[in-house]
């Protein structure tokens, strides 16, 4: 029988899809046709699969050749059918044994000489094949990330010929052995570096703690982008699932992924020209924005009123529900998306309110005026709002001899002690409390339930405002180890409420 049966993966959004490779050689006039609504890449790969059997020494079969990806509704596109095509067809003419193909998931690119090239997206491909019990067969430069996932045999070829040969178990290929456990995650840049500023480093410690959106407002050169980059190092370790969802968006997107990153939370900052589609992602075949290449991550946005009032909207459905959908004519995608956001802003146009030396000139006016270029809903879902004032050089130079100074191991190791009393409590972060879980978990005594409603009523506060306060005060808490929301508690989490203020000029 000339039919060759045998498997491989496709790219849909973040998901792998299987498809399967069916090859059939018939009499007829010579002739190659791939159907199954390939893209144009994948039509193509009938010329480098012709050169590449040649010029590996095969003979190409000079019959009608027809091959099936199935399912037939299903796009494909890229070279990631190659290596399947070119077995199918060398199976189907008795020149690699069909037996063993069905243990094995083939996805890899041929060059004309016969040689693997890597591919987009295999990771997804890996994680999908190791819920089958398939064995992977790929390219060198894919085995290291294919090799993350757990419980998969991921076998890497350098040549087309190498692949025939483990097939017909003349010559063995070693199955990958990945050392991604063994990589570190300790960041970079230490929280220890930013001298003084001790109320932002505070807020950004209670970010880190409960998963909350931080809004940091100064003037220029305070030290704002500087605490952001800090915050990834002090956030707990990433779980195995978290790190496997973060690589698998890294891997389809243009960036790729390094396995060097693994398990390192991720820092984006799009700059404030960035359109809605950079921020959320979008094209013909949908690939993910900056929103979800920060996914279990941080995304800074800095002069955060500079940026589009529109494109800032895009941020509203993610930061709540996690994921974003993309939808197209032809095409519908969803990316997960569950960052945590840090967003920066001069308290004015000039960047000098409430300077000591009277350098600010703005009036009231200019500076509501500049603020409402942020929506109400928009800030309505940054939890915290913290001031970082500007630093006298007198200050920097004692911030510099002081030893009782806490870099950012120390810090993460309360975080994570909070984060997991949520984790006990709840099964979550805080942030990710719903209405019922904070009227069950962030229960006030009479004398605070006043302090907040006078809050409240005197900020002119929404329900969604008054929710992210009891969160807020909840993550206080929990660093503090107290299983009570307490009057310390919930006063500090009011006071991170700052652009709810009326605005004051000298």
């Amino acid at each position: 029988m000339s039919l060759a049966v045998l498997y491989s993966r496709a790219q849909a959004g973040i998901n792998a899809p299987l498809v399967t490779v069916e090859v059939h050689l018939s009499n007829g006039l010579p002739g190659l046709s791939i159907v199954g609504l390939p893209e144009t890449a994948v039509k193509e790969s009938k010329d480098r699969v012709r050169s590449a059997l040649l010029n590996a020494n095969f003979d190409f079969p000079a019959r009608r050749i027809t091959i099936n990806l199935a399912p037939a509704d299903l796009p494909k596109e890229g070279g990631r059918f190659d290596l399947a095509i070119a077995i199918g067809i060398l199976a189907a003419s008795g020149q690699v044994p069909r037996e063993p193909l069905g243990d094995y998931e083939f996805i890899a690119e041929l060059a004309l000489t016969g040689e693997l090239r890597g591919i987009r997206g295999i990771l997804p491909a890996a994680l999908q094949a190791q819920r089958t019990g398939r064995q992977l067969m790929v390219a060198c430069d894919n085995a290291a990330e294919a090799g993350l996932v757990a419980d998969i045999a991921v076998f890497p070829a350098v040549h087309l010929l190498d692949v025939c040969a483990h097939l017909a178990g003349t010559r063995l290929i070693s199955a990958h052995v990945s050392s991604g456990d063994a990589l570190s995650d300790r960041p970079d840049d230490d929280l220890a570096d930013v001298r003084a500023q001790h109320n932002a480093k505070r807020a950004l410690e209670i970010a880190a703690a409960g998963g909350h959106s931080l809004l940091m407002i100064g003037p220029p050169g305070t030290g704002k982008t500087m605490l952001a980059s800090r915050l990834p190092g002090i956030l707990p370790p990433m779980t195995e699932q978290e790190a496997l969802e973060t690589a698998a968006v890294h891997s389809i997107s243009d960036l790729g992924f390094s396995a060097s990153q693994w398990r390192r939370r991720v820092f984006r900052a799009p700059h404030h020209t960035a359109s809605g589609v950079a921020l959320v992602g979008g094209g013909s075949q949908p690939r993910p924005g900056e929103v979800s290449l920060a996914h279990n991550g941080v995304m800074f946005l800095d002069e955060l009123p500079e940026f589009d009032r529109r494109v800032l909207e895009v941020l509203r459905e993610p930061l709540e529900s996690g994921r974003i959908t993309i939808s197209r004519a032809a095409h519908q995608a969803e990316f997960p998306a569950r960052f945590q956001l840090v967003a920066a802003m001069n308290p004015c146009p000039c960047g000098y309110l409430g300077d000591p030396g009277g350098r600010c000139s703005c009036t009231s006016d200019q500076v509501q005026r500049y603020r409402a270029r942020v929506s109400g809903p928009l800030m309505d879902r940054i939890d915290i709002h913290v001031e970082v004032p500007r630093v006298t050089s007198e200050l920097i130079r004692s911030a510099a001899a002081d030893s009782t100074v806490e870099h950012s191991a120390v810090v993460r190791a309360r975080v994570v002690r909070a984060r997991s009393r949520q984790l006990a409590r709840s099964g979550k972060a805080n942030v990710g409390l719903s209405s019922k879980e904070v009227d069950a978990q962030c229960r006030l005594s009479e004398r605070d339930n006043q302090l907040l409603e006078q809050a409240v009523n005197r900020l002119g506060l929404s329900a969604r405002a008054y929710h992210r306060i009891l969160k807020v005060a909840r993550t206080i808490a929990d660093l503090s180890g107290s299983d009570a929301i307490e009057t310390p508690h919930l006063s500090e989490a009011i006071s991170y409420r700052r652009l709810d203020r009326a605005v004051t000029t000298h």
